[in-house]
């Protein structure tokens, strides 16, 4: 049975069959889409918990290796540097050379560095190695939007990268609390801060052979004109959702014109009308650190600071980094029922109301409560950025513009601890919330003033320059997505 052939409507497709973008959005949710988010959540998850796990690194070691204001920034910083090299170099390969074996590349690599560093003997190697594992996640979370972007079907597309980021995060609240049991005991051979390195490695090993399984981007095989490969896969899971669904034959596609086979080209970012995207999100990207990695990676030293002993620092902040799994749940529901430019905007404005009264805070309650609710907020501004940024670039370009655009929020990240660290150690904590509310305050601008709607529309649609047909979001709502506010 020829699932793909289409009469009177084959658009941008060679050989009569409906284009691969039609095909793929016109496949209803099942088993196979839960499978693929999965499998992308489930990698996210190390890079998540490596990046949180910078801040507990750095509380820890602080009085076991005597860390002064620099170390532990360097502790924190050296992993967003590897990220931020990573991200450049990783995601435009993942354009030229496919996302699956930049997936497969990214796991390996962050597998031996982080196992590696897990037997650092002094701050030194602990930063190199850092630096080296954190260039193997680099373009982790940015891959993954694309890859899950242009799989998934515009109906679904936020709920399930949600639910995918939800998996994700448990990694966050996983590296505190182990963090906590570990660091106070010093059990198994080793001292415990050095088996969150190895914990994380060998668990990058089991996602990696579970990644293996996962098929290539269909769109991204049109894009390089491999049109054969591009319906094979599509074929593929087609046929694997019709049996799912115990269905003859998937609904007709809708007419969706299929761009002309094309290569990456860096220069396409910056070339109308793709060029105010990239001003808008590189802006985006530099400065939405210092609320969102800002908060969590600095959360056990503000807690230090504060004067809580090392033991109840943990703890408080595992309950605090409950938030990020939570909140991102939270996100699933309503997703799609909002604007994503409108959820990035208030969620960032509330991200930046509670860390003022977190940085205030003095008693237990008040700290945790407002720390909680801060993280929770925190992703769903994050779930609803990692949708949009994938969604208002086309798939020629996507890795390399959402990559390199991730990569700013990466350098930042190296930077600002050595700012931030500094001034919460001479200013205190208020003083550093008061800086990172003036600054989400500035990016929730930027978006709201310049970034493009993308909610509910096909995703050749929302990457396109020009404001979609209302046929478009016409038939997305009848797909089952809500008319977003």
């Amino acid at each position: 049975m020829d699932v793909g052939t289409v009469t009177g409507s084959n658009v941008g497709a060679p050989n009569g069959r409906a284009s691969v973008a039609a095909r793929l959005d016109r496949i209803p949710p099942c088993r196979m889409h839960v499978r693929i988010s999965i499998a992308a959540g489930l990698a996210n998850f190390f890079d998540l918990y490596d990046v949180f796990l910078g801040g507990v690194l750095a509380a820890v070691l602080a009085t076991k290796w005597h860390l002064t204001t620099d170390g532990k920034a360097l502790v924190i910083g050296s992993g967003f540097g590897g990220m931020f090299v990573g991200a450049v170099f990783l995601s435009r390969l993942a354009d030229r050379f496919g996302r699956r074996k930049m997936f497969i590349v990214n796991l390996v690599c962050y597998s031996i560095f982080s196992l590696a560093a897990a037997f650092s003997p002094n701050l030194t190697w602990l930063a190199i190695l850092r630096f080296l594992g954190g260039f193997g996640l680099g373009a982790e979370l940015s891959l993954s939007d694309a890859y899950l972007t242009e799989l998934l079907p515009r109906a679904i597309r936020g709920r399930y990268i949600s639910a995918a980021y939800t998996l994700g995060f448990i990694g966050v609240p996983l590296a505190a609390f182990v963090g906590a049991e570990f660091v106070a005991k010093h059990t198994l051979l080793i001292d415990g801060w050095r088996w969150l390195l190895v914990l994380g490695s060998l668990g990058a090993v089991l996602v990696l052979a579970i990644r293996r399984r996962l098929p290539e981007s269909p769109r991204w095989y049109e894009m390089q004109g491999q049109h054969a490969q591009a319906d094979r896969v599509t074929t593929e899971l087609e046929a694997e959702a019709e049996a799912q669904l115990g269905l003859e034959r998937l609904p007709t596609p809708e007419p969706i014109a299929s761009p002309p086979p094309t290569t990456s080209n860096l220069r396409a970012i910056f070339e109308p009308p793709y060029a105010r995207r990239s001003a808008m999100l590189w802006f985006f990207q530099f400065f939405q650190t210092v609320g969102y990695y800002g908060f969590g990676t600095l959360a056990p030293l503000v807690l230090a600071a504060k004067g809580f002993h090392i033991v109840s620092t943990l703890g408080f902040t595992a309950i605090i980094y409950m938030g990020y799994p939570l909140g991102s749940a939270g996100s699933v529901p309503i997703i799609e029922r909002f604007e994503r430019k409108h959820l990035i905007t208030a969620s960032a404005l509330i991200m930046a109301g509670l860390g003022v009264v977190f940085g205030f805070a003095r008693v237990p309650w008040l700290i945790v409560t407002a720390g909680f609710l801060l993280t929770a907020t925190s992703n769903v501004f994050s779930n609803a950025f990692h949708i949009y940024q994938a969604e208002i670039f086309p798939t020629r370009i996507r890795a390399t513009a959402v990559g390199t655009a991730y990569s700013l929020s990466r350098l930042s990240g190296a930077i600002l601890p050595f700012i931030s660290v500094s001034v919460l150690d001479h200013l205190g904590a208020s003083t550093v919330f008061i800086g990172s509310a003036v600054i989400m305050a500035l990016i929730a601008t930027d978006i709201a003033v310049l970034g493009p709607r993308s909610t509910g529309l096909n995703l050749e649609d929302a990457s396109d320059d020009h404001e979609a047909p209302a046929s478009a979001r016409t038939s997305a709502l009848s797909a089952g997505v809500g008319e977003p506010a």
